[in-house]
């Protein structure tokens, strides 16, 4: 891979990062119950990709050998979404999208075990690294806190979240990313269609702008990016790497929702964004 490429493909998995990043900010922000909340994020996103398959022709074919990997990926996807968003309700978008990014840790982990990679001891280190920096997010771990709480709904939702990308990786070579995202998608909905008859989705009213931004700007073209990244990096290298979404994201909830974080948090942060930066130059070499 040549260095201009390399730099395209770093910038476009960072322009990923933005976009998933504004979840943060939205999950916070959208006054709706978390599961209509996600049930409109992937009905709205699904439409939208649908069409861009359709436009740009692209064929939404699966092979049956790789039909239950696609559901199971749409599953975990959901889960991770729903377990996010309510560890965004219980604490802030600080602590909610860096407790969500043990993921890249987890990956690590998870990897090799799962995809018959060769374990690296550096990823050792840098797991250490981000886990350093989760402990100054929450330096108050009992259950009575609710940002304990988050942290640990967040770290449920990384380990679906790892896991999905783990089995899409086995596929992304074979299919569009789009048509894959389209799916899960579609698996979403179904599962959530029911939950806008159980809980009050009359939120929808008011909240519909904002909803829209989430699933076109944050779903539709951020997540399809981010699946476009895994074809070109590994899949710890795209988690490491996009471990800079936090900060992405304090930044917008700082503008946005005036979240300021406190010293700790940025200290976490900063050990967290640490390890990104080791990984991309490691990558790069």
């Amino acid at each position: 891979m040549d260095k201009q490429h390399h730099l395209r493909n770093i910038l476009e998995l960072n322009l990923a990062m933005l976009f998933i990043s504004t979840s943060g900010a939205l999950g916070r922000y959208i006054d709706m119950p978390v599961p209509v909340t996600i049930a409109f994020r992937a009905i709205l996103a699904g439409i939208v990709l649908f069409l861009f398959c359709k436009w740009k022709k692209i064929s939404f074919g699966i092979a049956s050998k790789d039909r239950t990997t696609i559901v199971v990926g749409g599953i975990l996807m959901g889960l991770h979404w729903i377990t996010y968003f309510y560890a965004l309700k219980m604490s802030n978008v600080a602590i909610g999208m860096l407790s969500l990014f043990t993921y890249p840790v987890i990956t690590s982990f998870l990897e090799p075990i799962l995809l018959k990679t060769k374990f690296q001891k550096m990823h050792l280190v840098l797991g250490a690294l981000v886990l350093l920096g989760i402990y100054f997010l929450v330096p108050d771990f009992s259950l009575e806190n609710s940002y304990a709480k988050a942290v640990g709904i967040g770290v449920v939702s990384a380990f679906c979240y790892a896991l999905r990308n783990l089995l899409m990786k086995t596929k992304v070579g074979n299919y569009h990313g789009s048509m894959l995202m389209w799916y899960q998608l579609v698996i979403i909905s179904m599962m959530l269609l029911p939950t806008l008859f159980i809980f009050d989705s009359s939120g929808i009213m008011t909240q519909w702008p904002w909803t829209l931004v989430l699933a076109i700007l944050t779903t539709a073209i951020g997540h399809t990016l981010f699946l476009f990244s895994l074809k070109r990096f590994s899949a710890t290298t795209a988690s490491i790497i996009s471990s800079v979404q936090p900060v992405y994201g304090i930044i917008i909830g700082v503008i946005f929702l005036k979240e300021i974080p406190v010293l700790t948090t940025i200290i976490g942060g900063l050990l967290i964004l640490t390890s990104v930066v080791i990984e991309s130059v490691r990558s790069y070499k």
